[in-house]
């Protein structure tokens, strides 16, 4: 099978993480119209976006390899799985559809398009939570792909669901996602203090669960005789 063109593969990654962002940002939106009970917006909150990653992946998986995370395209670029060429432009659409993805959840519920100053997300705890999140992420990905690639797209959505309830952030754990959520003052927002943070601990995340992964895998070595 010949690879598809870039501009195919970038297409998927800016409309992949665009969907994402207005389900995780419009989900929240709609639940804070339904319920003041703060359990109950973050259960809606975590199911739609379990249930919209699992149809992402699933149907942009051969497209683009469905990352629509930076932290994901860093590892997978480190591990020669995506060109270097095509790491800064695969970055720049998730980033671009995430923001656009913030300004379609607005638009549909008749907010402003933009709006900024959401919750402050700031603390040694929310940065471990964080790196945990993302470190799980990254290694469910790449310890998936070797031991159970068919149902990896379930893998991932069912870590993140986790994820929204046993990290003390939620679970952002990708920073094209935590720039567009930057761009909400809903019950989905960060505020954009707390954006770089997130990003770096993100990013630390990701790197502990490459090391860790290469060392899982790793081919054993061969005995002399």
């Amino acid at each position: 099978m010949r690879p598809l063109p870039l501009s195919r593969a970038l297409a998927a990654e800016a409309l992949g993480t665009l969907l994402l962002v207005a389900t995780v940002v419009g989900s929240g939106i709609m639940a804070e119209r339904l319920t003041a009970d703060i359990a109950l917006q973050l259960l809606a909150n975590a199911l739609a976006t379990v249930a919209m990653l699992l149809v992402l992946i699933s149907l942009f998986g051969p497209v683009s390899g469905a990352h629509f995370n930076p932290a994901v395209s860093l590892v997978m670029t480190l591990r020669r799985g995506l060109p270097v060429s095509a790491l800064g432009v695969y970055v720049a659409a998730q980033v671009a559809g995430g923001i656009l993805g913030t300004v379609l959840a607005h638009a549909m519920f008749g907010l402003p398009l933009i709006e900024f100053a959401g919750p402050s997300r700031m603390g040694a705890g929310q940065w471990l939570a964080e790196f945990v999140a993302t470190f799980g992420l990254v290694l469910t990905i790449l310890v998936g792909q070797v031991s159970r690639p068919a149902a990896l797209p379930a893998l991932v959505a069912a870590y993140i669901g986790a994820a929204y309830w046993f990290t003390a952030s939620t679970s952002f754990a990708n920073p094209a996602i935590t720039i567009a959520r930057a761009f909400t003052a809903s019950f989905s927002g960060i505020a954009p203090a707390s954006v770089a943070g997130f990003v770096l601990a993100q990013l630390a995340g990701a790197g502990a669960a490459l090391v860790l992964a290469q060392w899982l895998l790793a081919a054993p070595k061969k005995e002399k005789t």
